[in-house]
Order: structure tokens, then C-alpha cells, then sequence
């Protein structure tokens, strides 16, 4: 009874620590995207971005669509796709395009925030959200428009009016996010305590291990590739830090992991969150992934041929520290 009282003590007390650290990223970067959005930072970005949707097949209003995925989530960017595409007729292909930015760049600031935190430098994640979600918009607009597929009018399935939120409604919303998050990590660090307990860590790693060896990517971070394919990097950050911090995952593995999950992520829910705007699954699922697993692939035989001094020594910032000399 004891012993069970102090393994209990012992998991709230890392589940608190982690949970902690994350607030230290996540609640600073909400309010810098709140006061940027205020300020008229994603009308000014908006504006920037809009000739570059021509390059990619989409109506100059869509850069509208894609700063606000950029500076916020991809609920508030799908809220204004729906308000922005009203009265175009966009194409299947033209909202799989759309929607690839919105999937691959959506929320640089918070995702970012805790890229760096477990060692990754804010410039890999730029570069990978906004170039790699470009590339992989064009890549998609040429393709599709070559083979002249999915060159039908799109049939949006879900719609929602703009909506004002009070300044104390936005805070209460944050605040009800960051408590769900709490008791997400801890289901999550319980669940893996569990399953490294009982063995089934290890069938976990014989699964995704042909997958993992094709990226030059350890077993051991076979878990935070799980947590992000199906959660993601910010409802996942909880047991990516923790995973780090416990030091099973190597310097390598953290910056080939956050490559491919800045590219793919969350594949469930925000893959069907975008096939009710009316895009195409092959190009917002299938062809996200492989084009994920190219660039890992890639920037994975860049490490190797790096050998004695590897990209990632210049490419991953050291971890952040949670206290004291305690580093993630």
C-alpha cells in the first residue's frame, strides 16, 4: 500500500513537472499570438501572403486563410476559409491545395515554442511549416492540374459564422485548453507506464520499426512518434518533453522526430477536420505523409554523411532547462 503510494506520488510529481515546463512555452506564445492578432498582425501577414497564392493556384483572398492558420490553429482557419470562400467556387484541388497550408503551417508560434523546447531550433521549424508547406502546396496545385483531377466545384460540409469573442471569453477558453491539456499529459504518462510495465512499449517498437529505420530514426522514439501522429505536437508536448527528458531519445532522433511531425501530424483529427472543408484525401493524408517521409528521408542522409561533426550539432539548439541544471 505504501509502495503504491509513492509510485503514485512519484508520477504526479513528473506529470506536475512537465506539465509546468510546458505552461513556461505554451502561455507566453498564446498571448503573443492574441496581441499580434489584435495589433492587425494577420491582416498585415495576410497581405503578404496574398500574391503568393497565385503561384499555387488559389485565389489572392486564401492568404488571408493562410496567415491566420499560421498565427493561430486550424479551427479560426477554418472559420475563415468558410467566411473568405463564400462566394468563390473553389475546386476540390484548390481546397486540398488550401488546405495543406492550413495542415502543415498552423500554429507556428505554439508549436514551434515547443519544438525548441526539447532542442529543436525555431528556424528547422520555420522552415519546414512555411517552405515545406509551400512546396508541398505547389507540388499538389501542378500535380492535379497536370493530370486534371479533382478539377470539380468542392462541396463544403461544414459552415460557421464568424464569431466576436470577448476578450474574458477568449481568456476562459485558453484557460479551459491548458487544463484539458493537464489531464491529457497525465493520461498519457500513466498509459505509457503502463504499457512499458505489461511489454506492449516493446511490440510498439517492432511495429514502427521498418518505418522508423527507413528515416535513420532509433526504436526509442517510437513513443513521441506515436503521440504525434495521432495528437500531435501541441496536445503531445506533454510526454515529447517528458520522453526527452528522460534521455531515452538521442540528439539524432528528437530532430528527425519534430522534422517529420512538423510536416505530419495529428493525422486523424485534422485530416478530417479538412476533408469537411472538401478537399481530397489522397493529397491532405497520403500525400502529406510520403512527402513527409521524403524530406526526413533526406535531411536523415544529410546527417549521415555529416559524420564527425553532424548537422544536427548546428541545426538543434540545446534543451531548455526545466529548473536548476535539470535539462529536457
Amino acid at each position: 500500500m505504501l509502495l503504491g503510494r509513492e509510485m503514485f506520488k512519484k508520477m504526479f510529481r513528473e506529470i506536475l513537472q512537465v506539465y509546468l515546463s510546458l505552461l513556461k512555452v505554451m502561455v507566453p506564445a498564446i498571448i503573443v499570438v492574441k496581441i499580434l492578432d489584435m495589433l492587425g498582425g494577420t491582416a498585415y501577414l495576410a497581405k503578404m501572403l496574398g500574391p503568393i497564392m497565385h503561384l499555387i493556384g488559389l485565389p489572392e483572398q486564401m492568404g488571408l486563410v493562410w496567415a491566420t492558420a499560421i498565427l493561430t490553429n486550424i479551427y479560426t482557419a477554418m472559420i475563415v476559409f468558410v467566411d473568405v470562400s463564400g462566394d468563390m467556387q473553389l475546386s476540390v484541388a484548390q481546397v486540398s491545395v488550401a488546405g495543406i497550408l492550413i495542415l502543415v503551417s498552423h500554429s507556428i508560434l505554439i508549436e514551434g515554442a515547443v519544438a525548441k523546447m526539447v532542442g529543436v531550433s525555431w528556424r528547422i521549424t520555420i522552415a519546414l511549416k512555411l517552405g515545406g508547406g509551400l512546396l508541398l502546396a505547389g507540388l499538389i496545385n501542378q500535380l492535379y492540374r497536370s493530370l486534371d483531377y479533382q478539377q470539380q466545384p468542392a462541396t463544403l460540409l461544414w459552415s460557421s459564422a464568424p464569431q466576436q469573442v470577448s476578450l474574458e471569453q477568449w481568456a476562459l477558453d485558453q484557460l479551459q485548453l491548458l487544463v484539458t491539456i493537464f489531464f491529457i499529459i497525465s493520461a498519457l504518462m500513466i498509459l505509457l507506464a503502463v504499457l512499458r510495465k505489461i511489454g506492449v512499449e516493446k511490440l510498439m517498437h517492432i511495429a514502427l520499426s521498418p518505418f522508423l529505420k527507413l528515416l535513420n530514426i532509433s526504436k526509442d522514439a517510437s513513443n513521441i512518434t506515436i503521440v504525434g501522429i495521432t495528437l500531435g505536437l501541441s496536445f503531445g508536448a506533454g510526454l515529447l518533453i517528458s520522453e526527452v527528458k528522460s534521455g531515452r531519445v538521442s540528439k539524432k532522433d528528437v530532430l528527425l522526430s519534430i522534422c517529420f511531425l512538423s510536416l505530419a501530424h495529428s493525422l486523424i483529427e485534422d485530416t478530417l477536420l479538412i476533408l469537411l472543408l472538401g478537399a481530397d484525401v489522397l493529397a491532405i493524408l497520403w500525400i502529406r505523409v510520403l512527402f513527409a517521409l521524403i524530406i526526413v528521408f533526406i535531411i536523415s542522409r544529410l546527417l549521415l554523411k555529416q559524420q564527425p561533426v553532424p548537422v544536427e550539432d548546428a541545426l538543434c539548439d540545446e534543451p531548455r532547462s526545466t529548473s536548476g541544471n535539470a535539462h529536457l
